[in-house]
């Protein structure tokens, strides 16, 4: 191949830079999604820009931007005052550009301008598909149904242990009258990792949810992007179907996430949630006074009224017990009064059977039937009641009403009675 058939290296890159140059000469807006960004010593902001797609947010375009440090603090102090966030990884921009190509460092984009409200726009879009999604699935509402403890004494806490927000919590318990049991889940509660250490924790906080009474989700306060991680669904998912109840205190006040609107109780700051369980704590033990003077009151009423009933019964008792005495007194003078009297005829009576008895007996007595023929023949000295008892020639004594006679059995005969 003669030298007239080819280029140089350098020749072809002056050819695309001169074709970009001619094709892009002005400014455009382009959006994207900042992947890294830093600063460096000079003042010149460099950025990594992609655009993703599908659900598994793979990029399909990549491409290096750069903010001279001429703009770099215009176009940062304007984007942060309007949108409350710096700007940083994750964030989507709209980025007016200028495509420029370089000999040796390859296509770039130079940013002159960002409009923030492409990046506010952005942030409320997916905010408000959170809340949709939660809606549809029908959990939206599930942990406000959760039922509270009338006292929250021991509570989870999800935050991080060096963050200022959880030392303000600790501190306004601590000067409560009341004792909390803490146990924190430590969590990182801003940047890329967030979202995940968070619902880690969450997770820990569920696999033992006997142990507590609420879960209490807390931080500082923080520009909106930090925030940014309450309103991901997977986040808000999570707290809106969690078992225990839970109070959250993320620290913001111009805005509500999502995290707050699906959660049990939402407060604006730590320190008014360690103010809301020092204030549920006080009503508590406010009832628990209310209820103890109650009692004491219903005691003594109920000591009171059983004192007139009892004072009522015992004059009961002593008239009943009186008038009782009375008529049994009566009833014994009246019996009193029958007692010799009926005592006569009772003997009269007795006299009667006895004598009726005496004459029965006399009518029947041995010297009466003597007297009347008949006698008692004895052989032996025992009676005789038959005549086959005796034989002839027996000696046998008959005894008369008036005397006894020996005599000699002739005979004797047995009479036979008639059939």
């Amino acid at each position: 191949m003669t030298e007239s058939q080819h280029i140089t290296l350098r020749e072809l890159q002056r050819r695309v830079k001169s074709a970009l140059e001619g094709q892009f000469a002005l400014p455009l807006w382009v959006s994207a999604e900042i992947s890294e960004i830093k600063v460096n010593y000079s003042g010149h902001c460099y950025l990594e820009l992609v655009e993703k797609g599908g659900d598994n947010g793979v990029p399909t375009a990549q491409a290096r931007a750069v903010v001279w440090r001429s703009n770099y603090p215009r176009i940062a102090g304007y984007f942060e005052a309007e949108t409350g966030q710096r700007l940083a990884a994750g964030i989507k921009i709209l980025a007016k550009a200028l495509v420029t190509y370089h000999e040796l460092y390859g296509f770039s984009l130079q940013i002159t301008d960002i409009d923030p409200s492409y990046t506010l726009g952005d942030m409320e879009r997916q905010r408000q598909q959170t809340i949709a999604q939660l809606q549809q699935e029908g959990v939206w509402d599930m942990n406000r149904e959760a039922p509270m403890p009338a006292v929250v004494q021991r509570v989870a806490i999800v935050s991080s242990a060096n963050a200022a927000g959880y030392q303000d919590f600790c501190k306004e318990l601590a000067r409560s009258p009341y004792r909390f049991e803490l146990t924190l889940f430590d969590a990182f509660m801003q940047g890329e990792a967030a979202e995940e250490s968070i619902i880690e924790a969450l997770c820990n906080v569920a696999a033992r949810p006997e142990k507590f009474d609420a879960v209490v989700l807390i931080r500082g306060g923080g520009s909106r992007s930090d925030l940014n991680c309450f309103n991901a669904y997977r986040l808000c998912a999570h707290v809106a179907q969690f078992p225990l109840p839970v109070v959250t205190g993320i620290g913001h006040d111009k805005d509500t996430s999502v995290a707050d609107m699906v959660a049990h109780t939402a407060l604006k700051t730590p320190t008014a949630v360690a103010g809301w369980l020092v204030e549920r704590m006080a009503e508590t033990d406010g009832w628990l006074d209310c209820a103890a003077l109650q009692l004491n009151d219903m005691t003594k009423a109920a000591m009171h009224a059983s004192e007139v009933r009892l004072e009522r019964l015992s004059g009961e008792v002593r008239r009943l017990s009186g008038e009782l005495l009375t008529r049994q007194t009566l009833r014994l003078e009246h019996f009193t009064g029958l007692l010799p009297d009926a005592a006569r005829d009772f003997l009269a009576r007795q006299g009667v059977r006895l004598g009726n008895a005496a004459e029965l007996i006399a009518g029947r007595s041995p010297e009466r039937i003597l007297r009347l023929g008949f006698a008692v023949l004895r052989a032996g000295g025992r009676a005789v009641t038959s005549a086959g008892s005796v034989a002839e020639g027996e000696q046998v004594e008959i005894e008369v009403s008036d005397g006894k006679i020996d005599a000699t059995v002739n005979s004797g005969k047995i009479w036979q009675k008639k059939k």
